[in-house]
């Protein structure tokens, strides 16, 4: 985590470091922006309030989304002007090719556009990830069934992430892929839904994308009170939801700007006021993809998204998002979820009205009664704390430091942990475990059998219907089977009158025999003994079932 911030800040910025004679009087930072967009309004705000020394001298590119020869040749002149960290957008069709130049050239590329799985530590990703925050409000409206609408630019790592935790918690998840979807097409799509009555809906797309959803919408008349809508966007102050308000659908989402805070109101009212004589699009509010861009440029502590901290991978965390929703007065704040404060129900969770409390009374849930008996008991006087990095504890075995709850105890900072905590032969290397007050295991659980009369043919029931079939007719084939070749076959055949004692003697034998005599004259009278075959239709069967059973028979081929 450390690593990725210094190189956010000393490849950006260098305010902290302003008066070392270590860095230039002039920065050249690098911008790759679309033609007359937000964000590089906004980047011209950021670099108009800057005073400090080093000067940031901006070089920025204009480039054409979603062509990767206008992005590649922009950044090539980025490259060439000598500039200490790139800021800018990228979408689908460009992303792999900007990780690849900024592993290969050493550049810091810092980007408000939607986060990306990637291991390219020169790649600082501004906006927080939604996915842990989306799941939590899931699991807080205890949908189990919904449809989630998702554009392919920004919602296949959500989806996943949601799909992952559906697999685990049965829910069934409809997705939909809304990114070149037509009027016609979405008609359908509500269609079968109304036929299937799914009202819960979750839409993940981009700002200008889900405006022109939550248009289709009010157009179709889906905003009524029986439809519940999540809108997985960081923006919910940014979007237009007077039309959506009016038919008293259920609105849900995230805001990432506090505009409550007065520093930030203060900000939010200097660019209102900002000098925008070069922008041929009309003053528009400061938007969070916005605030993404200034918190890059004046990068602090704290900025106008939050607390601006990144991991070891460049990416936002330790960040707080507000839940909002669309109440008939307008948008209204009803809680809050931090990457940290991860409460497990139903051992420790926030009250409804925990903003109006303090202490211990935030919170309720089955630890936090357990915690309040104990201390009765004992006569002892206790404050809860939520573990600073959301974990129950784990050794690192490069560090061999302590992390969670674990480490909390190990390293002094608490004196007791209260949590569902598995109890581990490394952890009780460490810590003291008292009595276990849940034990769990691996069970296996199945339906119990239903009593029932044996029947007539009850005797089938081990085997399938067509295990017994391929039974029967292999049993038939090899009978049949038998039986012709036996037809066949002169050693199968014998004389009905022989001597007692003698053998009988096959039509073979009997002419090799009668050949070595000469040929007298014969009786036209006497008849040739008859020939026999003892392998008939019925004793083939006969001795095909003797050998399934494997019990044997009288009679055997030769």
């Amino acid at each position: 985590m450390q690593r990725s911030f210094t190189i956010l800040c000393t490849s950006l910025l260098g305010m902290c470091l302003g008066s070392s004679s270590s860095f230039p009087s002039n920065i050249n930072i690098g911008g790759l922006f679309p033609t007359e967009s937000h964000e590089y309004e906004v980047f011209r705000f950021a670099l108009s309030h800057h005073q400090d020394i080093p000067k940031l001298v901006p070089q920025v590119d204009v480039v054409k989304m979603g062509n990767s020869f206008s992005m590649t040749y922009a950044f090539c002149s980025q490259f060439s002007k000598g500039v200490y960290a790139i800021i800018g957008l990228y979408d689908r069709k460009t992303v792999n090719m900007l990780m690849s130049f900024c592993g290969a050239l050493h550049v810091c590329f810092v980007t408000p556009s939607f986060p990306i799985e990637t291991a390219n530590q020169f790649v600082i990703q501004l906006r927080p990830e939604l996915q842990d925050a989306l799941v939590g409000v899931i699991n807080h409206y205890g949908w189990t069934k919904f449809v989630y609408m998702y554009s392919s630019d920004s919602g296949l790592s959500v989806l996943q992430k949601v799909l992952d935790t559906a697999a685990e918690k049965n829910w069934l998840v409809t997705s939909v892929n809304v990114e070149t979807m037509t009027d016609v097409a979405f008609l359908k799509v509500f269609q079968d839904l109304d036929k299937r009555k799914e009202g819960q809906i979750i839409i993940d797309c981009e700002t200008e994308r889900l405006t022109g959803i939550l248009k289709e919408i009010v157009e179709q008349g889906k905003n009524a009170k029986s439809y519940h809508y999540i809108l997985a966007h960081l923006g919910f102050l940014d979007i237009d939801l007077t039309d959506l308000r009016k038919g008293g659908a259920n609105i849900t989402g995230f805001q990432l700007v506090n505009n409550s805070d007065p520093n930030i109101s203060q900000v939010v009212q200097q660019w209102m006021e900002f000098d925008n004589k070069d922008a041929k699009l009309p003053k528009r509010a400061l938007k969070f993809t916005g605030a993404l861009t200034y918190d890059g440029v004046k990068v602090r502590i704290d900025g106008l998204t939050g607390h601006i901290q990144f991991n070891e991978k460049g990416r936002r965390t330790n960040y707080t998002v507000s839940v909002m929703e669309l109440a008939l007065s307008g948008p209204k704040k009803v809680g809050y979820w931090n990457e940290n404060e991860k409460y497990e129900s139903p051992y420790v969770m926030l009250k409804k009205n925990h903003e109006q409390l303090v202490g211990n009374d935030k919170y309720e849930g089955y630890i936090v009664e357990l915690a309040a008996e104990i201390a009765k008991h004992a006569g002892y006087h206790y404050m809860l704390k939520v573990v600073t990095d959301g974990k129950y504890g784990a050794r690192d075995p490069d560090t061999k430091m302590w992390n969670g709850m674990v480490g909390e105890l190990v390293y002094g900072k608490a004196d007791v942990a209260v949590a569902p905590l598995t109890i581990t032969l490394v952890r009780e290397e460490v810590i003291d475990f008292s009595k276990p007050f849940m034990s769990l295991g691996i069970s296996i659980m199945i339906k119990k059998p239903t009593k029932s009369k044996p029947g007539v043919f009850s005797f089938l029931d081990p085997l399938a219907y067509e295990i017994w079939m391929c039974i029967v007719f292999a049993y038939i084939g090899v009978s049949v089977v038998l039986f012709l070749v036996s037809r066949f076959s002169p050693y199968e055949w014998h004389a009905e009158d022989y001597e007692e004692g003698g053998e009988p003697q096959t039509p073979t034998q009997a002419s090799a025999s009668n050949g070595g005599q000469q040929a007298g004259p014969q009786n036209p009278t006497q008849q040739s003994p008859e020939q026999n075959n003892e392998f008939g239709i019925f004793n083939s069967l006969w001795f095909s079932l003797g050998a399934f059973m494997q019990q044997g028979c009288d009679i055997s081929p030769r």
